[in-house]
């Protein structure tokens, strides 16, 4: 459920097989599977009156030894299937050669120090590296595939200090949701003797005199169990270098608002911290902020000032200019504005549009040098727009008047070994409207996901990529307009023979849906070929094109890649999301089921060659439509879902996805949910596809109890030969810095599946 957003050295190709378009395998009919035993019970919920069997509670916990015991015998049953494939060994050494190309983030910069993340190829998880200058060489300067022998400690987020002298990074174990975050001198490449635990759901934001960060936290469990218990009562502090967590600073809390959430950034010119208060996984945001008085001498313990505290809209804070904060929201403009606020008269009326509503979705602003680049999602593709303005804005550089000054906490005032200048601040009086510049010339049709810049800079980074580009980084000089390469990766695969193509079909209800396809060029549109049906369709997250080398190898399997951006996510701003949340969300299905039925009526594919796949809210869209629609697919992938949408709200922060469910213990919100929950609406009897799901025995974030149930249900209520598997990932999570290794195996697996369900037939060349 996120809302947010990171080779030339090339192995020979062993072998590489190719499934030519069409091809069918006289397959023999799948064996009966005798699937385990799963531990059941009597268990009954009454819901609004309404009673609810829930045979195969006991699954939800996940270390109960009947659990362990099924999953074990489920994990095997697996790989006793797949491992009888005898293509997936060709599929895996594919995947690894397309894998092992060399590949970069944006770099990001402080004090003439560039920070970028690299990995060669194969290596588990990527390396971070820092450049003392641009043309200066780059350097190791924090390797987590030393942390763990098979790459499941992974890097998180990462800031560095406004001087360039501390990094503060977080690490995750084993795909948890939890972080600790450790301080590095940058120049020593030594780790400090700190440690900062219980981090989850956090930014890391410096003060501009380098001595500490904000980060955000919950309380230390005391009891149950860590992975599955309800996160509530997110807590915003404040730690200094050099002293041991339990001295760290309480900034700001809500104990009469459990439900919400902090995440402080700091202002480019270090004068404001900015609180984002969200409640959930909720678009909708309240603004708060700290003026912290003096960069050189920040005043932690100062005033919090909610600047905007009604939850009416999305208000996401892009820079200031002074006393001016540029904010882009969607109140009244649902594809997204920049206004302008004074923070010395802040009343709605006295707002102004800084970058009007257009007729695109505006997804993000950034500040850079003296311009707001915009990103827009144009039909789920992105364009980026530069907005100049304050030219008219008047200054004031005059001091403070003394009335203004409030009592500080003399334990939260700095001593004068600051390394940070102490500056005037700037009191604009007024501002007017930003002219657009120009826009960002783009190498194609795709999506730009980084964009690494701030004010002052004369340079900014960022990352492009497409469904058959691989993500290059350019670097655009913010004086001259001029754009460039900065690193460029080589993947050892032609792309000129294929294609993508944007379609739009209607929905059940009439609604123009986009999509793309990407397949080989020329490809005969004969019924024939073995399609991937991918998509997500909620929380605002919008599906735009991005490279895979997984989906690379399938394109030279004869597959077609089809990727619908359904209601309930963000492509087409606020309207298009909420078309798909609460009582809205069947849109979601029916959109996914038209895309499925316009790939076969334009005979792209048919039903015993069409996959589906979604992940996580993707997962639930999954098993919804399978419910719906069994008749319609040839094979399934429900990959880490929420199926069981009667109790999704009890663990971990699944009472953060209400604000796009709704919630069973509502009476209305019950009987829309009952009416798809993908665990409650299997029918026994029915002959269900050929379904592969996917889970981790550490996902905190959708807990593999979900999982455990919905096969366990789906399995007794199989009528026909097609299996129904579990594939159970051991110290892994919901997907975020998951290793290499895994990537490809799990990749591997999921392909061989459907080279013996879709009866694809393989050519070795």
């Amino acid at each position: 459920m996120d809302r947010h957003r990171f080779r030339a050295r090339l192995a020979p190709v062993v072998s590489l097989f190719v499934i030519a378009a069409g091809a069918t395998a006289q397959t023999a009919p799948n064996p009966t599977l005798a699937y385990p035993t799963a531990p059941k019970g009597a268990q009954v919920d009454v819901y609004h009156g309404v009673s609810i069997s829930d045979p195969y509670r006991s699954l939800e916990d996940v270390d109960a030894p009947a659990t362990t015991a099924w999953t074990g015998a489920e994990n095997r049953l697996t790989d006793s299937f797949l491992g009888s494939i005898p293509e997936r060994t060709a599929i895996k050494n594919r995947l690894t050669n397309l894998w092992n190309y060399e590949r970069y983030s944006a770099p990001f910069k402080e004090n003439d120090h560039y920070f970028y993340f690299q990995n060669t190829g194969l290596q588990n998880q990527s390396v971070l590296f820092v450049q003392d200058g641009r043309d200066a060489r780059p350097r190791v300067l924090l390797d987590p595939n030393v942390l763990s022998a098979d790459g499941t400690v992974a890097l998180g987020g990462t800031a560095a200090s406004d001087d360039a002298h501390y990094l503060a990074y977080a690490l995750s174990t084993s795909g948890s949701d939890w972080q600790e975050i450790h301080v590095r001198d940058v120049t020593t490449g030594r780790d400090l003797s700190e440690t900062v635990k219980w981090v989850k759901f956090s930014n890391i934001a410096w003060t501009h005199d380098n001595r500490g960060f904000f980060y955000s936290r919950y309380d230390e469990p005391t009891s149950g169990n860590k992975m599955t218990n309800a996160n509530k009562n997110h807590k915003l502090y404040y730690h200094r270098v050099g002293q041991p967590q339990s001295r760290d600073e309480l900034v700001y809390d809500r104990p009469d608002q459990p439900d919400w959430l902090f995440n402080g950034t700091v202002s480019d010119d270090g004068q404001f911290l900015i609180i984002n208060v969200s409640q959930g996984t909720d678009v909708r945001t309240r603004l708060y902020y700290i003026d912290l008085d003096n960069p050189g001498k920040p005043k932690i313990d100062n005033p919090v000032v909610r600047l905007i505290d009604k939850l009416d809209a999305e208000y996401d804070f892009v820079g200031n200019r002074g006393t001016i904060f540029y904010v882009r929201t969607d109140k009244n403009a649902p594809k997204g504005r920049v206004i302008g606020i004074s923070i010395e008269n802040p009343r709605e009326e006295r707002w102004t549009t800084l970058i009007p509503e257009s007729k695109d979705a505006l997804v993000s602003a950034t500040t850079v040098g003296d311009d707001i680049a915009a990103n827009y999602l144009q039909d789920a593709h992105s364009t980026v727009r530069f907005y100049s303005g304050g030219r008219d804005i008047r200054r004031d550089e005059r001091p403070r008047n003394p009335q203004d000054q409030r009592p500080r906490n003399p334990g939260s005032v700095y001593d004068d070994t600051s390394t940070a200048p102490i500056v005037t601040r700037e009191r604009p009086q007024a501002i007017g409207g930003f002219a657009m510049r120009g826009e960002l010339q783009l190498p194609g049709i795709g999506s730009v996901d980084v964009i690494q810049g701030r004010q002052g800079d004369d340079e900014m980074f960022y990352s492009f990529t497409s469904f058959l580009y691989p993500t290059t980084i350019y670097r655009f000089d913010l004086k001259s307009r001029q754009n460039q390469v900065f690193r460029s990766p080589k993947v050892d695969f032609d792309p000129s023979a294929y294609e993508t193509r944007q379609v739009f079909y209607n929905s059940k209800d009439g609604t123009r849906v986009p999509m793309f396809i990407t397949a080989k060029k020329g490809i005969a549109l004969d019924g024939s070929n073995p399609t991937l049906l991918y998509a997500y369709g909620g929380f605002n997250i919008s599906i735009t094109p991005a490279f895979s080398p997984a989906n690379i190898a399938w394109l030279e399997m004869g597959g077609i890649y089809a990727v619908p951006n359904l209601r309930g996510g963000g492509e087409y701003g606020k309207e298009w999301h909420e078309g798909g949340m609460l009582a809205k969300k069947q849109n979601v299905f029916d959109d996914f089921i038209g895309a499925a039925v316009y790939l076969i009526s334009q005979k792209y594919t048919s039903t015993p060659k069409l996959a589906i796949q979604g992940v996580s809210n993707g997962g639930l869209l999954i098993g919804a439509v399978l419910n719906q629609r069994p008749d319609l697919f040839g094979a399934a992938f429900p990959e880490v879902g929420v199926m069981d949408m009667l109790r999704f709200q009890k663990f971990t922060i699944g009472w953060a996805w209400t604000s796009d469910y709704g919630s069973s213990d509502d009476s209305t919100a019950f009987n829309y949910l009952r009416a798809y929950s993908p665990l409650h609406n299997i029918k026994p009897g029915t002959c269900y596809p050929p379904t592969l799901a996917f889970t981790a025995d550490h996902d905190d974030r959708v807990v593999p109890g979900h999982t455990f149930k919905y096969v366990a249900t789906l399995q007794a209520a199989q009528s026909c030969n097609n299996p129904i598997l579990v594939r159970i990932e051991s110290k892994s999570g919901h997907g975020a810095g998951r290793p290499t290794t895994k990537l490809i195996d799990e990749a591997a697996d999921r392909f061989a599946f459907l080279v013996k369900e879709l009866h694809m037939r393989p050519t070795l060349q």
